[in-house]
């Protein structure tokens, strides 16, 4: 009988023969698409299987690696444990030696002190559907991961009725013992359905540990208000890494704010850049609807994209509002400071307040146009010899005004509301352009920081914003009052 290594070292030939006669000949674009769905499959299939030698093989591993340090065999090999063996044999990081071992302690049986015979299995009936080939390391690790972590609050009982239930699931089918579905959720006729994913397992997971574990609740509470944090890493290739982890109910307030930026099908502000809908006909005969008939802006951006665009607005937002605290005896104010020369020459660099890396003049430019200049001359020791302001801030009733005639961002397509942009010198202050309504317009945050790069151009005629788009928007490229604000011009009844 051939050994477990030498039929596995036959699979591994096999596959370096298919690897250098099908997939290096570029023959996957030429199958169809049953087969490849049937190449796909396979794969999947001899995946799990491996990993079910895998676990089987380090649960024996970390058998013979509990003793003495001298009697390891870790040891032995030269590693100082089961993960860095992993690491050096089967070319994984740290990260998934880790997994890899802990899925091994689900599968692993010890022996009978008295009789030397071995013992079930921690988890029996998962062990079984991946030694099926029903699950691998990932389903593995989401059925048992919440239950593990419950500890000794969930009894062996529980635990091995929690073990049928997940595995019946994971092959796609429900016990057909009543007794293992007693007190468990959900419909547990004999029935088979589709075989439940990793992320299907760990949901279910977490059910029954809801139902076997319902005090659990308050120390993971606990332990969530320990652990709770957000931070913001250093400043690399022009971004900040934001890492953390947020409460539940924090999450899940940040994630309606999302929505309401962002997804036009719920309650509230539509999203920010650019989407259509079909016209509610109100203005079908009005001039200004028949000129923008057949224009269709593009928003190219990512959700993730948006996202962030939109978190930066709600940070605006939260920086103005009266209720915010004060440092200083001021409202919280980025200062982004920037040298004379390097303002006027447009291609240097500015400095953010609490950022360690520098980042372009535009930024400089970009917080100017929206918020106020403060000069500061030093003299060629350092010291401060002089201090002015310009009035370059819209005042609060300024703000009011302009946020009332244009409603919402002027960008065509863009339904930002107005009370949520930022106001934007059409003409600069630094170019003497007027802190007045006749120059001032809303702008989203997206469309205020890109303006200067998007071809998109801004007039105020009469006290009325008009908009030209680039080229490929609009070939004529013709000045056009944005829509909102003519929609806010239309005789009554219209």
């Amino acid at each position: 009988m051939n050994s477990i290594a030498a039929v596995l070292g036959e699979v591994a030939e096999d596959l370096a023969r298919v690897l250098a006669e099908r997939v290096r000949a570029d023959l996957i674009p030429g199958l169809s698409d049953d087969q490849l769905m049937a190449v796909l499959r396979a794969a999947g299939e001899g995946q799990r299987r491996l990993d079910a030698i895998v676990l089987e093989t380090v649960a024996e591993l970390e058998a013979r690696s509990a003793g003495l340090r001298d009697e390891r065999l870790t040891t032995r090999q030269g590693c100082r444990n089961t993960n860095e063996l992993l690491q050096r044999v089967l070319g994984v990081d740290a990260r998934d030696g880790a997994r890899i071992v802990t899925g091994s302690a689900a599968v692993r049986r010890h022996t009978d002190t008295t009789s030397g015979a071995p013992l079930p299995a921690r988890w029996p009936a998962l062990r079984d559907a991946l030694l099926d080939g029903r699950i691998g390391l990932g389903g593995m690790l989401a059925a048992t991961g919440p239950v593990e972590r419950a500890g000794a609050r969930i009894s062996d009982i529980d635990r091995l009725r929690a073990d049928a239930e997940l595995a019946a699931h994971a092959c796609g089918e429900v016990s057909d013992d009543p007794d293992a579905a007693d007190d468990l959720p959900g419909d547990h006729a004999s029935r088979r359905g589709p075989a439940a994913t990793p992320e299907d397992l760990g949901i279910l997971s977490r059910v029954i540990v809801t139902y076997l574990d319902p005090d659990g609740a308050e120390p993971a509470r606990r332990r969530a208000m320990r652990e709770r944090a957000v931070t913001l890493g250093k400043t690399r290739d022009g971004l900040v890494p934001l890492r953390g982890a947020l409460l539940p109910e924090v999450a899940g307030q940040l994630q309606r704010l999302f929505d309401a930026y962002l997804s036009p099908h719920v309650d509230g502000p539509p999203p920010p850049g650019v989407h259509f809908a079909p016209s509610d006909g109100e203005l079908d005969a009005d001039e200004f609807d028949t000129e923008w008939e057949g224009l269709v802006p593009l928003d190219t951006r990512t959700r993730a994209q948006k996202q962030h665009d939109a978190l930066a607005a709600m940070l605006g937002i939260a920086a103005r509002h009266d209720e915010a605290p004060t440092l200083g005896g001021a409202a919280p104010t980025l200062v982004v400071s920037v040298t004379a020369a390097d303002l006027v020459s447009g291609s240097r660099w500015a400095h953010v307040d609490g950022i360690d890396e520098p980042v372009p003049v535009s930024v400089a430019n970009h917080t100017a146009c929206a918020g106020g200049v403060q000069r500061v001359l030093f003299d060629e020791h350092g010291r401060i010899v002089g201090i002015s302001t310009s009035g370059r801030i819209f005042t609060a009733h300024q703000r009011r005004a302009i946020t009332l005639r244009d409603r919402e961002c002027v960008i065509p397509g863009c339904h930002v509301p107005a009370t949520w942009c930022e106001i934007h010198h059409v003409r600069e202050h630094a170019r003497g352009g007027p802190t007045h309504t006749d120059n001032g317009v809303a702008l989203c945050w997206f469309h205020h920081h890109t303006i200067d790069t998007s071809e998109w151009d801004i007039r105020v005629v009469d006290g009325l914003p008009e908009i030209r788009g680039p080229a490929w928007w609009d070939r004529e490229r013709r000045w056009r009052r944005p829509r909102a604000v003519s929609r806010a011009l239309a005789p009554p009844g219209r």
